[in-house]
């Protein structure tokens, strides 16, 4: 395969029954760019069959790659998909399509240019938000409140799973990535803008999915924790250079 122009990194976690449905559309959509791309699935550990669907899925597609982890945390399974990453561009992209495929063009020069992350976000002008219950709206707000209050300053969404990496930079900011639950976006970001990347939002329409694994109070605790903690290894020169 030629040197791919866009990687699309996935990370699943007991996936079996989205992967059929997910996949393919974001393999028709690499089908039909006119750059060469792959797709990297990165298996969190999963008990159930996600492994054997994904195997099956690319079955004798030369840009469709599985890589195998044990169970820790969608944050190192990003991580992973990454640094394993060729593409001039390395786009995050969750296993539900909670954002369609196609806005990934949105992303992308000639749309995008000049950036060094962009992230997907649902909260700036042009934005969408279908479906999603207005509790979880709420704590999404309060979260990112925190998040620009503590940590990463002047974003209005850094936790929707869809962002693009120009891959150099990436190769900088992923290797000092040390969170592997939901907590890495926002150590992500913070060492991003620590290193005087240019980050952009890029309005995105997105679906809530009823059969989302976040868990409203236990998953809100732990990435407050895990704000606190990113400042304290920044305080311990953990994201330092060198």
């Amino acid at each position: 395969m030629d040197h791919p122009f866009l990687s699309i990194v996935v990370p699943a976690y007991n996936e079996e029954r989205r992967l059929p449905h997910t996949l393919p559309r974001i393999l028709a959509f690499l089908e039909a760019q006119d750059y060469p791309g792959e797709l990297i699935v990165v298996d969190d550990g999963s008990t159930d069959s996600t492994a054997l669907v994904v195997e099956k899925i690319f079955a004798g597609l030369p840009f469709g790659t599985l890589i195998r982890n044990e169970h820790r945390g969608k944050g190192h399974a990003v991580k992973t998909g990454a640094l394993a990453a060729h593409g001039d561009y390395i786009f995050l992209c969750d296993a539900d399509l909670s954002m369609p495929i196609e806005e990934v063009t949105r992303f992308l020069p000639p749309a995008l240019e000049g950036y060094d992350v962009a992230i997907g976000s649902r909260e700036i002008e042009g934005a969408r938000r279908y479906d999603e219950p207005s509790h979880r709206h709420l704590m999404g707000r309060v979260f990112n409140f925190l998040v620009r209050l503590l940590a990463v300053r002047g974003f209005q969404d850094t936790q929707a799973g869809f962002k693009c990496f120009r891959r150099d930079v990436a190769q900088e900011v992923f290797p000092h990535q040390t969170m592997d639950g939901f907590g890495f976006d926002v150590e992500i970001l913070f060492i991003a803008q620590k290193r005087g990347c240019r980050i952009v939002e890029v309005p995105i329409n997105w679906y809530y999915m009823s059969n989302s694994r976040v868990s409203p109070v236990g998953d809100s605790v732990r990435m407050f924790r895990d704000i606190l903690q990113v400042r304290i290894n920044d305080w311990r020169g953990m994201y330092d250079r060198g």
